[in-house]
């Protein structure tokens, strides 16, 4: 039937898609406009469009049943995007022709003013079509059935020996993702938080809800490293430069998500919350630290003064670890002839260094350099700005991939 029946039905599909990014990024990638002109993408294309206008053709007729109406409608509708874009794209690069036809007699005539006016013209439709081609991409691409999920996001520091920077970044870090979730409207609700004692951050989870919130934060799991001179101690006097990491994790957290847990296999512990910075903390013992024996899997919360209500929510994130353990066993297990790094292992691959003294943040999955850490710490617009080239970058070395499929085949056919 096409690319809209192939995106991922099941949240291990999603993972599939997200473990296995890094290493398909290694790949040489295409940009969006590289990928329009993809020959295998262009008679994909016409297919499509000839398949939108054969539906088109079969719904107008009326001399269909009622069954095959409903079905021609829902491929109606999925195709419709798809062909509209399509034949925008087409036109655009018409317009794109008639301007260089033009340009070329200019040319020959001198007429300098007309000639600019040509060009102005055409840098503006090439940006259209180049913004048309994401556009498509993005309708060619389902939306993944778990993007629309809210997240648990976990920060952890790494180690490192003369200084404690680790525990510092890592502090950056969940406060640029909590700027991150105030920047998309999103809501930021801490789970844990952990602090280091000269002020940094040792451990922090945080559940985060709005629209399209595992979309945008899929790719942020994993290592990331910083680079910097330590701002007190014996290392900032000497101006020498540490290595440090910190590790990300973002779980889905689907609704259907259906867990049993047995009372039996847990050990539930009270304790009194150390609060975020030192802030609200308690005098009870409200926080709540639960054991999966089987498994070793330890969750904390002491984000609400109840301690039912920090069980609870305990316990969903308990069953979402539970649920993800599941997921990263099939993945290893289906995958391994393949030798990708799938699963817990994926997350100890370095995928980002954020270099304090060159002022540089480097993405190493799609070798992409973003200037200004300030920046991109804050949360805001720049950090917006490299996600979204991710997620770009994504479908399209998605759809790279289908084509490759889609070759193999036709070749493999004939």
């Amino acid at each position: 039937m096409g690319m809209h029946n192939w995106g991922p039905k099941s949240l291990l599909d999603t993972a599939r898609l997200a473990l296995t990014f890094s290493g398909r990024l290694r790949k040489k990638h295409q940009d969006s406009h590289g990928l329009w002109k993809h020959e295998a993408m262009q008679k994909y294309l016409e297919t499509l469009s000839k398949e939108y206008e054969r539906v088109s053709h079969l719904l107008n007729a009326g001399s269909i049943s009622d069954f095959e109406e409903k079905s021609l409608k829902r491929r109606h509708a999925d195709l419709s995007p798809v062909a509209a874009v399509f034949q925008e794209i087409k036109e655009a690069e018409r317009e794109v022709q008639e301007l260089e036809a033009m340009r070329k007699e200019l040319d020959s005539r001198d007429e300098k003013q007309l000639l600019e006016l040509a060009l102005e013209e055409k840098e503006t439709l090439d940006k259209k079509i180049n913004t048309l081609c994401k556009k498509l991409f993005q309708s060619l691409v389902p939306k993944q059935k778990y993007d629309g999920s809210p997240v648990i996001l976990e920060v952890t520091a790494g180690r490192t020996t003369g200084g404690d920077i680790c525990q510092q970044f890592t502090k950056e870090m969940f406060e640029m993702y909590q700027n991150y979730a105030d920047y998309k409207s999103w809501t930021f609700d801490i789970l844990n938080y952990t602090p280091a004692e000269i002020g940094g951050l040792h451990h922090a989870a945080a559940q985060i809800s709005g629209d399209d919130v595992y979309r945008h934060l899929k790719y942020e799991g994993g290592t990331h490293r910083v680079q910097r001179i330590p701002e007190t101690g014996l290392s900032s006097r000497m101006q020498r430069i540490h290595t440090g990491t910190m590790s990300v994790i973002v779980l889905p957290q689907p609704e259907e998500v259906d867990i049993k847990v047995d009372p039996k296999d847990l050990r539930i512990d009270t304790f009194r919350a150390k609060g975020a910075g030192g802030q609200h903390v308690n005098k009870t013992d409200s926080a709540v630290r639960i054991v999966h024996l089987p498994t070793g899997l330890a969750v904390e919360c002491q984000q609400e003064r109840s301690q039912q209500m920090n069980k609870e929510i305990a316990l969903r994130t308990l069953r979402a670890k539970l649920y993800q353990q599941i997921i990263e066993k099939q993945l290893s297990q289906e995958q391994s002839a393949r030798k990708l790094q799938l699963g817990t292992r994926a997350q100890s691959e370095r995928i980002r260094t954020y270099n304090f003294t060159q002022d540089r943040v480097t993405d190493h999955r799609i070798s992409y350099d973003a200037r200004n850490i300030k920046e991109i710490l804050s949360g805001k617009e720049a950090l917006d700005k490299l996600i979204n080239r991710l997620l770009e970058f994504s479908e399209v070395e998605a759809l790279t991939e289908y084509l490759e499929n889609l070759q193999s085949l036709e070749r493999g056919g004939s």
